[in-house]
């Protein structure tokens, strides 16, 4: 990848004897000042030879990784679009109808709604390439289609209530969590699986990189299913009764889990006990977000407030008041939060920074309540489900400008898609590598009770050599045999000894005085 880049970006051409780079030296220089972290350890004080040598190396990945990220930003040269306020003019006081106007006539067709009143309050959900909408409303409607282009998918009722639906591996595969089971329909709408072990879901996650299908329900279980082979890997009980709100770190796939005693417990496939268990809240945890990068968590409980979490250090970062307890979250690519309450959505931007004194943007929904949020990637769009339908808002900022074709690809044909496919199934990670840490799995467990060899015992020195073959079948039966005819030879030397002794008049124990006492047999 590095070599690609760099034939990319430093070209040269050939001038005699000399060659003139297309990039400057001082420009590559600047632009990997941003991607730097701190200070390099001091290498000349380090007497250690081998720690020396470790950390030579590593200084020198991390210096190939800035360099390549350097060349990376000037190979993809859009950036983020955000709204600018005038002198006097608060950028919350922008309205839809505004933006709408001075948007391109491309942009302008992404803002639009629709009426649903007889089926809702609706969910929505959009693809990960960002294409793809899906949304189900609580009465039993579901529907997919292209937002962009308006090209229906499928569009089917299942006659039971709804609680949740999820995107699975491609946009032919969709999770909806119903009144008694969870199923899984295809892209025309048709039911291919009833999953009976996931009973009484109430929340559906997807992990895409494991193939997981995670339920949470009434029941208080959480269920990891591998959609790849159709098996049920684990069930959990988290022991804390049916959770309010669900969420998996994309970083790492930890699953968090929302409780009414106001605790957020992190769960992994590999453990029946949570990892973590944290206390955020004097009340239920009605909310739950995790941005891309895996550092922060928001959560909301019914205390009205939203808080912002260091994952890292599991501390609180930043807090924020709402006027009513909040009912969603959403985070999107560039790191914007999107609050829902009521009818009311709140957009934060650099939430996570520094204590904001008031929200990005904001909207309201007049007569109808909110009930899903998500943000669709690569796309400055906030889509809004709620009991009169679906309403898709233009959000400046909110996606990222650059993608990449070969990991989510928005333009991807269909031959692209089976290719894609075939490949995550190749490099499907399993759930046992599910860790809070992913970056130690690579690395060596060092034994910490180790023992110095002078300390050490001359038996535990002794090498003992194996001979092949010492425990076969064979060897077994003959050391049983042995056993047992060394018990019958010792019987009959016992036998032999005392039938000697008799004639010969020797006493089997020498007599004592109180022998006379002993009972004798007749």
């Amino acid at each position: 990848y590095q070599r690609r880049v760099r034939e990319a970006v430093v070209s040269t051409q050939s001038t005699g004897r000399k060659k003139t780079n297309i990039v400057d030296a001082t420009e590559i220089k600047n632009v990997s000042k941003n991607f730097v972290r701190g200070e390099g350890p001091d290498l000349k004080s380090i007497q250690d030879k081998k720690l020396k040598r470790e950390l030579i190396v590593r200084e020198k990945h991390n210096a190939q990784a800035i360099r390549a990220a350097a060349f990376n930003q000037l190979l993809l040269p859009e950036e983020r679009g955000c709204l600018e306020a005038e002198e006097g003019e608060r950028t919350l006081k922008f309205k839809q109808t505004e933006i709408v106007k001075q948007v391109d006539v491309g942009s302008a067709r992404k803002h639009f709604s629709l009426s649903l009143p007889h089926h809702g309050p609706y969910r929505a959900a959009y693809s990960r390439n960002g294409r793809k909408l899906l949304i189900g409303g609580a009465k039993g409607h579901v529907a997919t289609f292209d937002w962009q282009t308006g090209q229906l998918g499928c569009e089917f009722h299942v006659k039971e209530t709804i609680k949740d639906i999820a995107w699975l591996h491609n946009r032919d595969y969709i999770a909806v969590a119903q009144k008694k089971y969870a199923y899984i329909y295809d892209g025309q709408g048709t039911e291919l699986h009833r999953l009976k072990n996931h009973t009484n879901p109430v929340h559906l996650e997807y992990l895409p990189y494991h193939w997981l299908l995670v339920s949470s329900g009434a029941t208080g279980f959480l269920k990891y299913h591998d959609v790849s082979i159709g098996k049920l890997i684990v069930e959990l009980k988290t022991r804390l009764g049916q959770p309010h709100s669900m969420t998996h770190n994309p970083w790492n796939a930890i699953v968090h889990l929302g409780h009414s005693n106001g605790t957020v417990t992190m769960w992994s496939p590999s453990m029946k006990e949570p990892l973590v268990k944290m206390l955020c809240h004097h009340g239920p945890v009605t909310a739950l977000a995790v941005d891309n990068a895996g550092r922060h968590m928001v959560t909301c409980g019914l205390d009205k407030q939203m808080k912002v979490w260091d994952v890292r250090t599991y501390k609180e970062s930043l807090s924020y008041y709402s006027h009513r307890p909040g009912s969603n979250l959403s985070i999107s690519q560039t790191g914007l939060v999107a609050l829902a309450f009521g009818g009311q959505v709140q957009v934060w931007k650099d939430a996570f920074k520094t204590k904001q004194k008031a929200p990005y943007m904001t909207h309201l929904v007049e007569g109808a309540t909110i009930e899903g949020l998500d943000f669709a990637n690569f796309e400055d769009v906030l889509g809004l489900g709620h009991s009169k339908g679906f309403t898709s808002l233009l959000i400046p900022g909110a996606g990222e400008a650059n993608y990449d074709a070969l990991e989510l690809n928005p333009f991807e044909s269909k031959r692209q898609k089976q290719e894609n496919e075939v490949k995550m199934l190749l490099n499907k990670i399993q759930p046992e590598l599910i860790t809070l840490d992913h970056g130690s799995i690579h690395r060596m467990k060092e034994e910490e009770d180790q023992k110095p060899l002078d300390s050490l015992d001359h038996k535990e020195l002794i090498l003992k050599f194996k001979m092949k073959g010492k425990n076969s079948a064979k060897r077994r039966f003959h050391r049983r045999e042995k056993h047992i005819h060394d018990e019958k030879r010792q019987k009959v030397r016992a036998a032999l000894e005392k039938v000697k002794n008799e004639k010969e008049g020797i006493p089997e124990e020498p007599r004592t005085m109180l022998d006379r006492f002993k009972y004798k047999e007749a």
